[in-house]
């Protein structure tokens, strides 16, 4: 089970810091992701990090301003959002996969969160 908090209402500029917390004792086995959807919009992949934290990948929209990380150890993984823009503005969904290439290649995933709103006002 995969549980997002974080999000909020912020102003363009702004920074605000999503987690999710995962469920049971496999966590450090797994890819973790943040994906968003905005309305009227698909499901869009924004980041993705390997399950020891080695690798990590961005969507380019939020290149040098999200970073995503995680801390194995407490099972939760968190998205560090900078500079935020009133395009960023979605529902972040969390995910978890077996695999880190399918996740950054195809922008799918076993498992989901039950999202957290962003919005950021101009």
């Amino acid at each position: 089970q995969l549980v997002d908090s974080g999000g909020g209402l912020v102003q363009a500029g702004g920074s605000l810091r999503l987690s999710c917390a995962a469920s049971g004792r496999t966590f450090s086995r797994y890819a973790m992701g943040w994906f968003r959807q905005a309305p009227g919009k698909e499901r869009e992949f924004v980041a993705a990090i390997s399950a020891r934290g080695s690798n990590t990948n961005y969507a380019d929209s939020v290149k040098a301003r999200f970073t995503i990380s995680r801390d194995n150890a407490k099972n939760t993984v968190f998205l560090q959002m900078n500079n935020l823009k009133p395009e960023d503005t979605a529902v972040y969904y969390c995910a978890a996969d077996n695999s880190f290439s399918t996740m950054v290649v195809r922008g799918t995933s076993d498992y989901w969160g039950q999202g957290t709103q962003v919005t950021v006002s101009s």
